[in-house]
Protein backbone atom coordinates (compact mmCIF):
# COMPACT_ATOMS: atom_id res chain seq x y z
CA UNK A 1 0.00 0.00 0.00
CA UNK A 2 1.51 3.45 -1.29
CA UNK A 3 1.57 6.03 1.46
CA UNK A 4 2.86 9.69 1.00
CA UNK A 5 5.37 9.14 3.76
CA UNK A 6 7.31 7.37 1.54
CA UNK A 7 8.09 10.18 -0.29
CA UNK A 8 9.48 12.00 2.88
CA UNK A 9 11.49 8.67 4.12
CA UNK A 10 12.80 8.91 0.40
CA UNK A 11 14.27 12.52 1.04
CA UNK A 12 15.51 11.52 4.40
CA UNK A 13 17.39 8.77 3.48
CA UNK A 14 19.15 11.11 0.84
CA UNK A 15 19.56 13.93 3.48
CA UNK A 16 23.72 14.83 3.95
CA UNK A 17 22.46 16.09 7.17
CA UNK A 18 20.56 12.70 7.89
CA UNK A 19 19.53 12.26 11.78
CA UNK A 20 17.30 9.54 13.63
CA UNK A 21 14.09 9.43 12.49
CA UNK A 22 11.04 9.35 15.17
CA UNK A 23 7.92 8.34 13.74
CA UNK A 24 5.07 9.34 16.03
CA UNK A 25 1.24 8.16 15.29
CA UNK A 26 -1.79 6.02 16.69
CA UNK A 27 -1.35 2.46 16.83
CA UNK A 28 -2.80 0.97 13.65
CA UNK A 29 -2.29 4.01 10.98
CA UNK A 30 0.66 1.51 9.25
CA UNK A 31 4.05 3.14 11.05
CA UNK A 32 5.96 -0.22 11.45
CA UNK A 33 4.40 -1.74 8.25
CA UNK A 34 5.98 1.04 6.19
CA UNK A 35 8.72 1.80 7.97
CA UNK A 36 9.95 -2.13 7.14
CA UNK A 37 8.33 -2.16 3.62
CA UNK A 38 10.43 1.27 3.26
CA UNK A 39 13.88 -1.06 4.61
CA UNK A 40 13.17 -3.86 2.65
CA UNK A 41 12.68 -1.96 -0.88
CA UNK A 42 15.59 0.58 -0.28
CA UNK A 43 18.26 -1.60 2.04
CA UNK A 44 20.35 -4.58 1.92
CA UNK A 45 18.89 -5.46 4.50
CA UNK A 46 16.97 -4.63 8.15
CA UNK A 47 17.83 -4.92 11.68
CA UNK A 48 14.58 -4.56 13.57
CA UNK A 49 13.61 -4.33 17.10
CA UNK A 50 11.01 -4.15 19.28
CA UNK A 51 11.61 -2.07 22.81
CA UNK A 52 8.57 -2.92 24.45
CA UNK A 53 10.07 -4.29 28.13
CA UNK A 54 13.59 -5.09 25.83
CA UNK A 55 15.42 -5.33 29.22
CA UNK A 56 18.54 -5.98 26.78
CA UNK A 57 18.12 -3.21 24.38
CA UNK A 58 17.67 -0.67 27.68
CA UNK A 59 20.47 -2.15 29.72
CA UNK A 60 22.59 -2.25 26.06
CA UNK A 61 21.64 1.59 25.12
CA UNK A 62 22.23 2.67 28.96
CA UNK A 63 26.07 1.23 29.26
CA UNK A 64 27.20 1.72 25.40
CA UNK A 65 28.05 5.32 24.61
CA UNK A 66 29.87 5.16 21.47
CA UNK A 67 28.65 4.51 17.78
CA UNK A 68 31.11 1.56 17.19
CA UNK A 69 30.27 -0.37 20.12
CA UNK A 70 26.34 0.39 20.13
CA UNK A 71 26.71 -1.31 16.54
CA UNK A 72 28.45 -4.17 17.41
CA UNK A 73 26.00 -4.87 19.85
CA UNK A 74 22.88 -4.23 18.09
CA UNK A 75 24.08 -6.55 15.47
CA UNK A 76 24.60 -9.23 17.87
CA UNK A 77 21.31 -8.35 19.64
CA UNK A 78 19.56 -8.87 16.19
CA UNK A 79 21.31 -11.17 14.58
CA UNK A 80 22.07 -9.01 11.67
CA UNK A 81 24.86 -7.83 9.83
CA UNK A 82 24.49 -3.70 10.26
CA UNK A 83 25.69 -2.35 7.60
CA UNK A 84 26.84 1.83 7.11
CA UNK A 85 24.64 3.10 4.55
CA UNK A 86 22.90 -0.41 3.30
CA UNK A 87 20.88 -1.10 6.94
CA UNK A 88 17.98 0.40 7.93
CA UNK A 89 18.32 0.08 12.03
CA UNK A 90 14.20 0.18 13.22
CA UNK A 91 13.41 0.40 16.93
CA UNK A 92 9.69 0.15 17.38
CA UNK A 93 6.99 0.83 20.47
CA UNK A 94 9.31 3.04 22.05
CA UNK A 95 8.18 4.65 25.64
CA UNK A 96 11.76 4.11 27.86
CA UNK A 97 13.74 7.40 27.61
CA UNK A 98 16.69 5.65 28.63
CA UNK A 99 16.41 4.19 24.80
CA UNK A 100 15.39 7.26 23.42
CA UNK A 101 18.85 8.71 25.10
CA UNK A 102 20.99 6.22 24.47
CA UNK A 103 20.32 6.98 20.63
CA UNK A 104 20.84 10.72 20.59
CA UNK A 105 24.60 9.80 19.91
CA UNK A 106 23.77 9.20 16.20
CA UNK A 107 22.05 12.68 16.19
CA UNK A 108 25.30 14.16 17.58
CA UNK A 109 28.04 12.47 15.65
CA UNK A 110 28.53 11.74 11.67
CA UNK A 111 27.98 9.09 10.85
CA UNK A 112 26.48 6.82 7.87
CA UNK A 113 23.65 4.92 9.69
CA UNK A 114 19.59 5.02 9.31
CA UNK A 115 17.96 4.77 12.19
CA UNK A 116 14.31 4.96 12.24
CA UNK A 117 12.13 5.24 15.68
CA UNK A 118 8.29 4.56 15.86
CA UNK A 119 5.97 5.52 19.01
CA UNK A 120 2.03 5.50 19.06
CA UNK A 121 1.85 8.29 22.02
CA UNK A 122 2.59 11.67 20.81
CA UNK A 123 3.01 12.82 24.51
CA UNK A 124 6.38 10.96 24.32
CA UNK A 125 7.40 14.07 22.36
CA UNK A 126 7.56 16.04 25.31
CA UNK A 127 9.98 13.77 26.39
CA UNK A 128 12.31 12.80 23.53
CA UNK A 129 12.17 16.33 22.22
CA UNK A 130 16.02 17.49 21.17
CA UNK A 131 18.08 18.42 17.92
CA UNK A 132 19.64 14.94 17.73
CA UNK A 133 16.41 13.83 16.14
CA UNK A 134 14.10 14.81 13.15
CA UNK A 135 10.08 14.08 13.56
CA UNK A 136 7.59 12.61 11.08
CA UNK A 137 3.98 12.26 12.05
CA UNK A 138 1.64 9.44 10.45
CA UNK A 139 -2.16 9.84 10.19
CA UNK A 140 -4.50 7.38 8.59
CA UNK A 141 -5.18 7.06 5.06
CA UNK A 142 -6.63 10.38 3.62
CA UNK A 143 -8.67 10.14 0.43
CA UNK A 144 -5.56 9.97 -2.08
CA UNK A 145 -3.74 7.25 -0.90
CA UNK A 146 -7.21 5.49 -0.51
CA UNK A 147 -7.34 6.55 -4.62
CA UNK A 148 -3.93 5.06 -4.59
CA UNK A 149 -4.51 1.68 -2.90
CA UNK A 150 -6.96 0.92 -5.46
CA UNK A 151 -4.86 1.85 -8.49
CA UNK A 152 -6.94 4.94 -9.44
CA UNK A 153 -4.23 7.11 -10.21
CA UNK A 154 -5.98 8.58 -13.05
CA UNK A 155 -8.91 9.64 -11.02
CA UNK A 156 -6.20 11.88 -8.98
CA UNK A 157 -5.11 13.58 -11.53
CA UNK A 158 -8.33 14.78 -12.95
CA UNK A 159 -9.37 16.01 -9.06
CA UNK A 160 -6.01 17.93 -9.14
CA UNK A 161 -6.41 19.30 -11.97
CA UNK A 162 -9.81 20.32 -11.63
CA UNK A 163 -8.70 22.17 -8.44
CA UNK A 164 -5.89 23.96 -10.18
CA UNK A 165 -7.78 25.43 -12.41
CA UNK A 166 -11.10 25.84 -10.45
CA UNK A 167 -13.13 23.92 -13.46
CA UNK A 168 -15.55 21.01 -12.81
CA UNK A 169 -14.18 17.27 -12.79
CA UNK A 170 -15.70 15.43 -15.28
CA UNK A 171 -16.10 12.23 -13.38
CA UNK A 172 -17.54 14.26 -10.42
CA UNK A 173 -20.24 11.73 -9.50
CA UNK A 174 -18.07 8.55 -9.86
CA UNK A 175 -15.64 10.34 -7.34
CA UNK A 176 -18.10 11.36 -4.80
CA UNK A 177 -19.59 7.83 -4.63
CA UNK A 178 -15.66 6.45 -4.14
CA UNK A 179 -15.38 8.98 -1.59
CA UNK A 180 -18.18 8.26 0.21
CA UNK A 181 -17.02 4.37 0.18
CA UNK A 182 -13.58 5.75 2.03
CA UNK A 183 -16.04 7.49 4.65
CA UNK A 184 -17.45 4.46 5.77
CA UNK A 185 -14.05 2.39 5.55
CA UNK A 186 -12.20 4.89 7.02
CA UNK A 187 -8.35 5.34 7.04
CA UNK A 188 -7.01 2.59 9.12
CA UNK A 189 -4.86 0.58 6.61
CA UNK A 190 -5.97 -3.32 8.26
CA UNK A 191 -9.45 -1.37 7.29
CA UNK A 192 -8.57 -0.77 3.61
CA UNK A 193 -6.76 -3.64 2.54
CA UNK A 194 -10.53 -5.78 3.55
CA UNK A 195 -12.45 -3.27 2.24
CA UNK A 196 -10.61 -3.32 -0.91
CA UNK A 197 -10.30 -7.51 -0.61
CA UNK A 198 -14.10 -8.28 0.15
CA UNK A 199 -16.20 -4.69 -1.25
CA UNK A 200 -18.16 -5.17 2.09
CA UNK A 201 -17.56 -2.42 4.61
CA UNK A 202 -18.98 -4.51 7.12
CA UNK A 203 -16.08 -6.43 7.27
CA UNK A 204 -14.32 -3.62 8.63
CA UNK A 205 -16.33 -3.06 11.76
CA UNK A 206 -14.04 -5.62 14.17
CA UNK A 207 -11.08 -3.56 12.54
CA UNK A 208 -12.60 -0.74 14.33
CA UNK A 209 -13.67 -2.32 17.90
CA UNK A 210 -9.96 -3.45 18.03
CA UNK A 211 -8.53 0.30 17.05
CA UNK A 212 -10.82 1.61 19.84
CA UNK A 213 -9.86 -1.06 22.30
CA UNK A 214 -6.10 -0.67 21.55
CA UNK A 215 -6.83 4.00 22.19
CA UNK A 216 -8.68 1.99 25.80
CA UNK A 217 -5.35 0.59 26.55
CA UNK A 218 -3.22 3.48 25.85
CA UNK A 219 -5.48 5.47 28.18
CA UNK A 220 -4.94 2.57 30.65
CA UNK A 221 -1.19 4.04 30.96
CA UNK A 222 -2.47 7.07 32.66
CA UNK A 223 -1.45 7.65 36.57
CA UNK A 224 -4.92 8.12 37.46
CA UNK A 225 -7.52 5.50 37.54
CA UNK A 226 -10.37 8.39 37.85
CA UNK A 227 -8.71 10.08 34.94
CA UNK A 228 -8.93 6.87 33.26
CA UNK A 229 -12.30 6.41 33.97
CA UNK A 230 -13.08 9.94 32.95
CA UNK A 231 -10.55 9.92 29.62
CA UNK A 232 -13.17 6.82 29.10
CA UNK A 233 -16.35 8.65 29.09
CA UNK A 234 -15.03 11.26 26.99
CA UNK A 235 -14.03 8.95 24.47
CA UNK A 236 -17.50 7.25 24.91
CA UNK A 237 -19.31 10.91 24.33
CA UNK A 238 -17.54 12.21 21.27
CA UNK A 239 -20.13 10.73 18.71
CA UNK A 240 -23.40 12.18 20.81
CA UNK A 241 -21.55 15.82 21.15
CA UNK A 242 -21.36 15.77 17.28
CA UNK A 243 -24.90 14.97 17.19
CA UNK A 244 -26.28 18.16 18.57
CA UNK A 245 -26.94 21.22 16.61
CA UNK A 246 -24.37 23.18 18.43
CA UNK A 247 -21.73 20.77 19.07
CA UNK A 248 -19.35 22.71 21.32
CA UNK A 249 -18.04 20.06 23.77
CA UNK A 250 -20.81 20.27 26.87
CA UNK A 251 -19.53 17.96 30.12
CA UNK A 252 -23.02 17.82 31.13
CA UNK A 253 -23.63 15.29 28.49
CA UNK A 254 -21.07 12.87 30.59
CA UNK A 255 -22.55 12.96 33.56
CA UNK A 256 -24.77 15.00 35.60
CA UNK A 257 -22.90 18.05 37.47
CA UNK A 258 -19.77 17.54 35.26
CA UNK A 259 -17.36 19.94 35.75
CA UNK A 260 -14.62 20.81 33.11
CA UNK A 261 -11.81 20.66 35.91
CA UNK A 262 -12.97 17.42 36.26
CA UNK A 263 -12.04 16.19 32.72
CA UNK A 264 -9.61 18.61 32.12
CA UNK A 265 -6.69 15.87 32.23
CA UNK A 266 -8.61 13.16 30.20
CA UNK A 267 -9.40 16.06 27.16
CA UNK A 268 -5.70 16.72 26.95
CA UNK A 269 -4.44 13.22 27.05
CA UNK A 270 -6.79 12.62 24.02
CA UNK A 271 -6.56 15.72 22.41
CA UNK A 272 -2.25 16.00 23.44
CA UNK A 273 -2.22 11.88 21.49
CA UNK A 274 -4.03 12.69 18.66
CA UNK A 275 -7.13 10.47 19.67
CA UNK A 276 -9.36 13.28 19.63
CA UNK A 277 -9.10 16.33 18.04
CA UNK A 278 -9.82 20.02 20.13
CA UNK A 279 -11.28 22.59 17.54
CA UNK A 280 -11.00 25.93 19.70
CA UNK A 281 -13.64 28.93 19.40
CA UNK A 282 -12.85 32.12 18.17
CA UNK A 283 -14.92 35.08 18.62
CA UNK A 284 -12.26 37.57 16.69
CA UNK A 285 -9.81 37.32 14.21
CA UNK A 286 -6.10 38.41 14.65
CA UNK A 287 -2.44 36.76 13.99
CA UNK A 288 -2.04 34.48 15.24
CA UNK A 289 -5.29 32.24 15.58
CA UNK A 290 -3.97 30.52 18.65
CA UNK A 291 -4.34 34.22 20.11
CA UNK A 292 -7.99 34.39 19.81
CA UNK A 293 -9.32 31.40 21.18
CA UNK A 294 -11.11 30.55 23.91
CA UNK A 295 -9.95 27.59 26.44
CA UNK A 296 -13.37 26.87 27.51
CA UNK A 297 -15.35 26.86 24.28
CA UNK A 298 -14.02 23.98 21.79
CA UNK A 299 -15.45 21.04 19.95
CA UNK A 300 -13.72 17.52 20.08
CA UNK A 301 -13.28 15.18 16.46
CA UNK A 302 -12.37 11.85 15.82
CA UNK A 303 -9.30 11.00 14.32
CA UNK A 304 -10.74 8.50 11.51
CA UNK A 305 -14.21 8.41 9.87
CA UNK A 306 -14.55 4.49 10.26
CA UNK A 307 -13.78 5.32 14.21
CA UNK A 308 -16.57 7.28 14.36
CA UNK A 309 -18.94 5.78 12.06
CA UNK A 310 -18.17 2.86 14.19
CA UNK A 311 -19.02 4.50 17.51
CA UNK A 312 -22.12 6.05 15.61
CA UNK A 313 -23.52 2.33 15.11
CA UNK A 314 -23.70 3.39 11.72
CA UNK A 315 -24.43 0.95 8.13
CA UNK A 316 -24.47 2.49 4.70
CA UNK A 317 -28.22 2.96 4.23
CA UNK A 318 -28.14 4.61 7.43
CA UNK A 319 -25.24 7.40 6.05
CA UNK A 320 -26.12 7.61 2.58
CA UNK A 321 -29.72 8.46 3.23
CA UNK A 322 -29.68 10.54 6.27
CA UNK A 323 -27.80 13.89 5.27
CA UNK A 324 -27.29 14.96 9.39
CA UNK A 325 -25.49 12.07 9.95
CA UNK A 326 -23.42 12.49 6.95
CA UNK A 327 -23.01 16.15 7.59
CA UNK A 328 -21.22 14.96 11.05
CA UNK A 329 -19.39 12.61 9.52
CA UNK A 330 -18.33 15.09 6.75
CA UNK A 331 -17.30 17.99 9.11
CA UNK A 332 -15.30 15.53 10.93
CA UNK A 333 -13.61 14.79 7.66
CA UNK A 334 -12.47 18.20 7.21
CA UNK A 335 -10.88 18.17 10.79
CA UNK A 336 -8.95 15.06 10.11
CA UNK A 337 -7.52 16.83 6.41
CA UNK A 338 -6.63 19.74 8.41
CA UNK A 339 -4.66 18.33 11.42
CA UNK A 340 -2.58 16.05 8.89
CA UNK A 341 -1.54 18.63 6.85
CA UNK A 342 -0.28 20.69 10.43
CA UNK A 343 -3.04 23.62 11.15
CA UNK A 344 -4.65 24.12 14.24
CA UNK A 345 -8.69 23.90 14.58
CA UNK A 346 -10.43 26.73 14.87
CA UNK A 347 -14.07 27.80 14.45
CA UNK A 348 -15.73 31.23 14.62
CA UNK A 349 -18.88 31.97 16.44
CA UNK A 350 -20.24 35.36 16.93
CA UNK A 351 -22.57 37.00 19.00
CA UNK A 352 -25.53 36.52 16.90
CA UNK A 353 -24.34 32.56 17.29
CA UNK A 354 -23.32 32.94 13.49
CA UNK A 355 -21.07 29.86 12.88
CA UNK A 356 -18.21 29.59 9.98
CA UNK A 357 -17.24 25.61 10.98
CA UNK A 358 -13.33 26.23 10.14
CA UNK A 359 -10.79 29.17 10.12
CA UNK A 360 -6.88 28.63 9.17
CA UNK A 361 -4.19 30.52 8.88
CA UNK A 362 -1.88 29.36 6.37
CA UNK A 363 1.91 29.55 6.44
CA UNK A 364 1.97 32.74 4.58
CA UNK A 365 -0.51 34.46 7.07
CA UNK A 366 -3.56 34.53 5.77
CA UNK A 367 -7.10 34.25 6.91
CA UNK A 368 -8.96 31.59 5.26
CA UNK A 369 -12.70 30.75 6.54
CA UNK A 370 -13.59 27.13 5.46
CA UNK A 371 -17.16 26.11 5.62
CA UNK A 372 -19.17 23.23 5.14
CA UNK A 373 -22.39 23.25 2.62
CA UNK A 374 -25.39 22.32 4.61
CA UNK A 375 -28.47 21.39 2.89
CA UNK A 376 -30.48 21.66 5.34
CA UNK A 377 -29.85 25.32 6.01
CA UNK A 378 -31.55 26.89 3.08
CA UNK A 379 -29.07 29.84 2.80
CA UNK A 380 -26.35 30.20 5.00
CA UNK A 381 -24.94 34.05 5.64
CA UNK A 382 -22.38 33.07 8.34
CA UNK A 383 -19.32 32.81 5.93
CA UNK A 384 -20.36 36.54 3.95
CA UNK A 385 -20.95 37.91 7.26
CA UNK A 386 -17.29 36.98 8.07
CA UNK A 387 -15.58 38.23 5.30
CA UNK A 388 -17.04 41.41 5.35
CA UNK A 389 -16.67 41.86 9.31
CA UNK A 390 -13.02 40.86 9.37
CA UNK A 391 -11.64 42.26 5.63
CA UNK A 392 -10.97 38.51 4.16
CA UNK A 393 -10.77 38.15 0.57
CA UNK A 394 -9.97 33.92 0.78
CA UNK A 395 -12.88 31.87 1.59
CA UNK A 396 -13.68 28.05 0.64
CA UNK A 397 -17.07 26.44 0.67
CA UNK A 398 -16.76 22.53 0.90
CA UNK A 399 -19.61 20.84 -1.04
CA UNK A 400 -21.18 17.66 -2.73
CA UNK A 401 -21.05 19.35 -5.79
CA UNK A 402 -18.79 20.06 -8.66
CA UNK A 403 -16.25 22.87 -8.25
CA UNK A 404 -16.94 26.16 -9.29
CA UNK A 405 -16.21 29.89 -7.92
CA UNK A 406 -19.22 32.35 -6.74
CA UNK A 407 -18.91 35.39 -5.57
CA UNK A 408 -15.18 34.98 -4.94
CA UNK A 409 -15.93 31.99 -2.95
CA UNK A 410 -14.40 28.78 -4.10
CA UNK A 411 -16.58 25.49 -3.91
CA UNK A 412 -15.03 22.82 -3.65
CA UNK A 413 -15.82 18.85 -3.58
CA UNK A 414 -15.39 17.08 -0.28
CA UNK A 415 -13.55 14.56 -2.19
CA UNK A 416 -11.05 16.94 -2.96
CA UNK A 417 -9.83 17.77 0.86
CA UNK A 418 -6.43 16.49 -0.02
CA UNK A 419 -5.73 19.15 -2.27
CA UNK A 420 -5.71 21.86 0.38
CA UNK A 421 -2.11 20.77 1.27
CA UNK A 422 -0.34 22.24 -2.04
CA UNK A 423 -2.27 25.64 -1.94
CA UNK A 424 -3.06 26.89 1.48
Amino acid sequence: MERKINTYLMRWKKDVTRKPLLIYGNKQVGKTYTALKFGEEEYKNVAYFNCDNNLELVSLLSKEKTIDRIITKLSLLSNETIMANDTLIIFDNVDDPVIVNGLRVFGKFDNNYHIIMITSKKDNLNTFKGEEFHYKAMFPLDFEEYLLSMGNQQLIDFIKTSFKNNTPMPFHTLAMEYFDDFIMTGGMPEAVNIKLSEKNTLLTLPVYAKVLDCYKKEIGTMDNLIDISRCNEVLDSIPFQLQKQNRKFQYGLIKLGSRSKDFDKAISFLHNNNIAYKCYKISEVKSPLSSCKDPESFKLYMNDTGVLFYQMHLNRNKFLNDYSIKNIIYENCIAINLISNGYGLYYYQSEGKAEVNFIIQTRAGRIIPIELVNKNISKSKALTLFMNKFKVKDAIRITEDNFSLKKGVRYIPIYALFCLADTL
